[in-house]
């Protein structure tokens, strides 16, 4: 099986530690060289010790997840003959107490928007078969407990 790697990066400074007003502030380096700032949700740890112009791993949960899903729907469209001109995901999630009272991302939203051109485009049911698919292929998906909806959009060109 494949392996994936990353190196997220913190320091201190000359911050105190112990009175917990550190900055949540890191950045994780991925393996093709891409380096993303990241920090706590500004949600969860207050401005300025988080820093709500980073990535926040809430966000990253969805933005993998979205990413994923998208890469197996193109997979699948382009299998079955239709040409996507557009893909957009206006993706959200929440968060909720899990049975032992503990913060989770519960729920996640896709809302995929899909431009189709040519001449054959899928009709509703093709077009919801595949995300469908897409959905049962990702693997991130395959990978949480947490609640997926998809609700799906389309348009032609």
């Amino acid at each position: 099986m494949s392996e994936h790697s990353l190196v997220l990066s913190w320091q201190r400074g000359s911050e105190v530690f112990t009175d917990r007003r550190y900055s949540r502030k890191h950045s994780v380096a991925f393996d093709g060289g891409l380096t993303v700032p990241y920090s706590s949700s500004p949600s969860v740890v207050r401005v300025p010790l988080s820093d709500p112009t980073a990535v926040d791993p809430e966000e990253s949960l969805i933005a993998a997840l979205a990413s994923c899903h998208m890469l197996w729907f193109l997979d699948f469209a382009a299998r079955a003959g239709f040409c996507v001109d557009s893909y957009r995901d206006e993706a959200s999630g929440s968060m909720s107490k899990n049975e032992n009272g503990k913060l989770f991302v519960s729920h996640i939203v896709l809302k995929p928007m899909v431009v189709f051109s040519g001449e054959t485009v899928p009709d509703e049911k093709a077009y919801l078969a595949l995300h469908h698919a897409a959905h049962e292929e990702c693997f991130i998906a395959n990978s949480l407990k947490s609640e997926v909806s998809v609700a799906a959009q389309m348009q032609r060109a």
